[in-house]
Parts: structure tokens; C-alpha cells; sequence
């Protein structure tokens, strides 16, 4: 039988809840998800989980935040002043609204989470909605292509 290694392009399923029993990502909305294992397009210890799987094979795995989206980096968190985001939009806590700023010389839009909001000073943060949070997957390996 025929297992997953680095470097295969597979087709999976997956669901990711928070220790609370939160689902915070289910791939079943979309239907299965083809990714190339080792590519960096999920995060490292997921996988990481998908190597030596084979098809049809389910797995759970529970991802500390290091082997997720990170731990939450405190210096994330900027206060800016209202007019960034432009005339038309109110910023309010709890809303994700992009910014660009410029790298390299180029503009990149980066999405922020509003988190406080205090006059005409904003507190953003540009941490990942998952950072510093344990999170438990339900794979379901459905192809190795």
C-alpha cells in the first residue's frame, strides 16, 4: 500500500477545533483540498502528520501553537490613527480590515484584526486569528496523486 512521503501532491479532508471543541477550519465546505506535502501551505506539523499516511487512512493530531500558526507575538499589535484605513470605513473591535504597507519597495495589503478602538487611535493586530492556540485536526488522507 502506497503511503504519503514529502514531495506527493495528495487530496485531503480535514476539520480543526480548538480545545474548547470550537471548529475553527473544516475543509468539507469546499470539499477535499489538494496541497504537495512539505510545499508550506499548512501549517508545518500538519503536515508533517500526512508522511507515511495512505489513502482512505484517518488520523487525529493535536498541533501545539509552535507546530500551528505560531504563538502570538505581542509586538503584533500597533495603535495607528482612524484616517489609515480611509473616510468610508468605521473601524470597531472584533473587525478584520487590510492594510498596506510596503516591502521591499512593493505594496502588500495585510489583513488586521481591530482590536481595541479608543477616539481616533485604533489597536491593531496582525497576529494569526490562531496564534498561540492548541488546535486538533481530523485528517482524512483521500488521494495520493
Amino acid at each position: 500500500m502506497k503511503k504519503a512521503k514529502q514531495g506527493d501532491h495528495v487530496s485531503i479532508e480535514y476539520e480543526g477545533t480548538l480545545e474548547s471543541g470550537e471548529t475553527v477550519e473544516k475543509s468539507v465546505k469546499t470539499g477535499p483540498v489538494e496541497i504537495e506535502i512539505g510545499a508550506g501551505l499548512m501549517p508545518p506539523g500538519f503536515e508533517q502528520a500526512l508522511v507515511g499516511m495512505h489513502e482512505g487512512q484517518v488520523k487525529t493530531i493535536s498541533l501545539a501553537p509552535d507546530e500551528a500558526f505560531g504563538d502570538r507575538d505581542e509586538t503584533l499589535l500597533h495603535t495607528v490613527k482612524k484616517n489609515v484605513f480611509g473616510k468610508n470605513i468605521r473601524p470597531k473591535p472584533g473587525m478584520v480590515l487590510g492594510i498596506t504597507l510596503d516591502k521591499d519597495g512593493q505594496p502588500q495589503k495585510i489583513p488586521c484584526l481591530v482590536t481595541d478602538v479608543q477616539g481616533d487611535d485604533v489597536t491593531i493586530d496582525f497576529n494569526h486569528p490562531l496564534a498561540g492556540k492548541t488546535i486538533d485536526y481530523k485528517l482524512t488522507l483521500k488521494a495520493i496523486k
